[in-house]
């Protein structure tokens, strides 16, 4: 490939035309220094975008061209590329050397649009050891193992089927033509007629896709998909002291311009009983305190939207946590992997979380106070932050980003009061900017639950760590009608960073747990606590004989089974036929059990209890 002959390809932009040498064999990115020296000082070249057209061609970051030869998508000796790309954030210079002052120590100091500015208390969430935030996958599809609906849906072709228009076809039966031709399944006709507000995961990888890569072109398949990065990169290429030494325009984040995110990882949240919202709307009867529970569910595929998904939520976990009349504090959760494992042995994983915002009217009749509505906002600040952190610890593995992950199905659900002082289910997920943004530093939560704050200059003097914080704008419509792009120091409206699902119960009441009457775990504050006694009541054993029967059908509460699970009493393989036994309900199943030594232990130590 070396004694390839070299060839001519030529350049043109807003600010001119140039031409450059290559080896066919040369990467794509190792053009980009070239490329700078022909473009003004005080271009962004995270921005820099190729085309084949000068307008509505094939668009395609530089950056995303990694590992992409020039020889493999067929440009030519004298082909021309055309460059778009946006200026800078004001720094003076090309690259810029942060020197410490004693009164303002290197170590010490963020930056926002440029300047010093101070860290918080509230730290970037990190991301999953194993992994890089940069690092990309070569050929994500060949080795990342998404989830099985994930693969299912990415055979099906989507398409929304129409029926012959009676008015305006004109062909016969066995014919078609635009009116009743299928959609695809991003039809914004489709969507705007059924009055779906996002798009589902899958319908805007098709979308994107479509524009990233065309089989007709018979050029390389590049994944379509990409996560926001919004923090100062540390392999930066140019040879500058790392950050906050050095920093210059091939590592520095871009600005940042807010805007409604146009699709959702997950449409629509299931939950398979109502005594499951019961379950927690109980420990607010009793005390007037607020609640938080984690969702144990699956994902399944969702008709109502096309190539859906939905959370099927099938348990709820309340986690050690300490409870207050206007909000909860959540406390070290020692036992989260062994719940996790438990709910892992009956084919359930973590899918949410949800938590009460409820105040009596005083009304004597059960009605609560409307606090969230159009007028105030549906997720505070603090909570996007949280749902953000929840939604960064469990990533979505997809195969079809550079990173081999994208966004997170992790949903936040809020009980809370509706405008007929009735309680109601609202379900929501934060933005992937959201989530970078707050894994980054870049916003915090404001004494406002209705907006949230960028960063400013003197949030915490005391701070030890160096931040980056890039400018943040978003667009809104004025007074006049016009949209115009707005600085969001020092504060925006959260609504840019929400997205919102629809949530409902399942039709047909078959849930995946027969029992839920054993005691709720963490509950000693309202009088309930779990002991040996209520486990032997809840299997049928008394000191004089054991309800076998009985105790094979109690097991199925998932509750029970974290309990179980604590008392370290069975095998591995026992707890496993113990887990299939309460999901699958075969007592078949529980007559081998029966004859397994753990159960047998157990039933003993229940009884002289």
């Amino acid at each position: 490939m070396s004694s390839q002959k070299p060839i001519l390809l030529r350049f043109e932009s807003k600010n001119g035309q140039f031409r450059l040498t290559v080896n066919p064999s040369d990467q794509f990115t190792s053009l980009l220094s070239k490329i700078l020296d022909n473009l003004p000082k005080d271009v962004d070249s995270r921005s820099i975008t190729l085309s084949n057209k000068p307008h509505n061609g094939e668009d395609r970051l530089l950056s995303s061209l990694r590992g992409i030869a020039i020889e493999r998508v067929g440009l030519r000796n004298g082909d021309k590329l055309f460059l778009k790309y946006n200026d800078q954030p004001p720094i003076n210079g090309h690259s810029t050397s942060v020197k410490p002052t004693p009164s303002q120590p290197h170590n010490s100091s963020n930056r926002l649009n440029g300047l010093p500015v101070l860290s918080t208390e509230d730290r970037p969430v990190a991301l999953p050891a194993h992994t890089s935030p940069t690092a990309t996958i070569r050929n994500p599809w060949e080795v990342v193992q998404q989830s099985p609906l994930d693969n299912e849906l990415d055979k099906q072709d989507g398409k929304i089927t129409r029926p012959r228009d009676q008015k305006m076809c004109r062909h016969g039966q066995k014919g078609m033509c635009d009116y009743c031709m299928p959609l695809e399944p991003y039809s914004a006709e489709y969507l705007a007629e059924k009055k779906i507000k996002h798009l589902s995961f899958h319908s805007y990888l098709r979308k994107i896709n479509s524009s990233t890569n065309k089989p007709e072109l018979k050029s390389s398949y590049m994944p379509p998909l990409s996560e926001p990065y919004y923090r100062v990169r540390k392999d930066c290429p140019s040879g500058h002291p790392p950050w906050p030494e050095g920093i210059c325009t091939k590592c520095q984040p871009s600005a940042i311009t807010l805007q409604s995110q146009p699709f959702r990882m997950v449409d629509h949240v299931e939950f398979s009983s109502p005594a499951l919202i019961d379950s927690l709307l109980n420990f607010w009867r009793a005390c007037g305190q607020q609640r938080v529970g984690f969702l144990y569910g699956h994902y399944e595929q969702y008709a109502e939207i096309p190539l859906g998904i939905k959370a099927v939520v099938e348990a709820i976990y309340e986690p050690p946590q300490i409870d207050e009349v206007d909000g909860c504090t959540l406390n070290e959760w020692e036992n989260e992997k062994e719940v996790d494992e438990v709910a892992r042995l009956c084919g359930l994983e973590k899918v949410g979380v949800i938590f009460t915002d409820l105040i009596d009217a005083g009304n004597n009749d059960g009605s609560v106070v409307c606090k969230r509505h159009i007028d105030s906002y549906y997720l505070s600040s603090l909570e996007i932050a949280f749902s953000a952190r929840q939604q960064a610890r469990h990533p979505k593995l997809t195969k079809w980003s550079d990173t081999g992950r994208f966004g997170s199905n992790f949903v936040t659900c809020v009980l809370s009061g509706d405008e007929d002082g009735g309680i109601a289910v609202t379900a929501f997920q934060v933005s992937n900017s959201a989530v970078e943004m707050i894994r980054a530093g870049i916003v915090e939560p404001s004494a406002d639950p209705s907006v949230m704050l960028v960063r400013g200059e003197d949030d915490d003097e005391s701070t030890t760590n160096v931040q980056y914080i890039p400018e943040v704008f978003y667009r809104r419509i004025n007074e006049y009608g016009a949209s115009v792009q707005e600085n969001a120091k020092p504060s925006f409206p959260v609504e840019y960073l929400l997205v919102t699902l629809t949530h409902g119960f399942r039709k047909e009441s078959t849930p995946f747990f027969n029992s839920s009457d054993f005691t709720i775990e963490n509950r000693e504050v309202i009088g309930e606590s779990q002991e040996l006694k209520m486990v032997a009541k809840k299997l049928g054993v008394t000191r004089d004989k054991i309800d076998a029967e009985r105790g094979m059908r109690a097991t199925s509460d998932f509750h029970l089974l974290c309990f179980l699970h604590g008392m370290d009493i069975l095998s591995k393989d026992e707890e496993a036929l113990l887990c299939r036994m309460a999901c699958s309900h075969d007592l078949a199943e529980g007559f081998q059990l029966l004859n397994t030594t753990g159960w047998a232990t157990l039933l003993a130590i229940l009884q002289e209890s």
